[in-house]
């Protein structure tokens, strides 16, 4: 329930802005044709970005332990240039958010998950987003 009740909160109070931030730069990504493999990122952490609480992104190479194209060399040469085109326009966005959501004493939660959010934002692709492991 508790979960429920901070998603919500963080949907009204800036994670629809910045999800929508991450659907159009997949939008972006995809009208490109070569980007289809960042917009299909963009797409997974815009969705992630709406709904945070209780999912986490880790690596798929942690998760299925073996490499694929995102996890191996591939992956980091497109997150090379998807950090110089578009992450840290993202990150700076998750960042801006986060320093205001630290100013109240009831923001402290969705400041650390807009931490998060722009650490993914450096380098999402070879992530996956998994419910939280308890």
């Amino acid at each position: 329930m508790l979960r429920f009740l901070l998603n919500v909160l963080w949907f009204v109070l800036g994670g629809f802005v910045m999800g929508l931030g991450w659907w159009l730069a997949g939008l972006v990504a995809a009208v490109t044709i070569v980007g289809i493999p960042w917009a299909r990122a963009c797409f997974v952490i815009g969705n992630f970005s709406f709904w945070p609480f209780g999912y986490e992104a880790v690596s798929r190479r942690e998760l299925t332990g073996r490499m694929d194209f995102g996890t191996g060399p591939l992956g980091l040469v497109g997150n090379v240039i998807w950090f110089l085109l578009a992450g840290w326009w993202l990150a700076i966005g998750h960042l801006s958010a986060a320093v205001a959501c630290f100013v109240t004493i009831v923001g402290i939660p969705f400041g650390l998950q807009h931490i998060k959010l722009a650490l993914i934002a450096l380098a999402p692709i070879g992530l996956q987003v998994v419910p939280v492991r308890r």
